[in-house]
């Protein structure tokens, strides 16, 4: 997994991750909403015990104080959208 923080401002981040196939981020929460839009390939996104299959071109909400995951299906691309305020 490689990312890069574009944006780190008081009010938000906005960072662009690369997943190999098989890799994600475990399990965990974030105390503000996250925003992934998916850039390139495929994963499942697990909110709390639900899971989401998202693709290019499209975007999932993960609130705040829920517990989330990420694993790439295939080479996967996101652009993470976390607006603090």
């Amino acid at each position: 997994m490689v990312s890069r923080t574009l944006i780190d401002k008081k009010v938000g981040t906005l960072t662009l991750f690369a997943f190999g196939e098989g890799q994600g981020l475990s399990e965990h929460t974030a105390p503000y909403d996250a925003t992934i839009q998916v850039i390139d390939g495929e994963a499942e996104v697990i909110i709390e015990g639900v899971s989401y299959q998202v693709g290019a071109g499209q975007m999932i909400i993960m609130p705040a104080n829920r517990p989330h995951s990420v694993r790439a299906n295939q080479r996967f691309k996101m652009l993470l959208i976390m607006i603090r305020d």
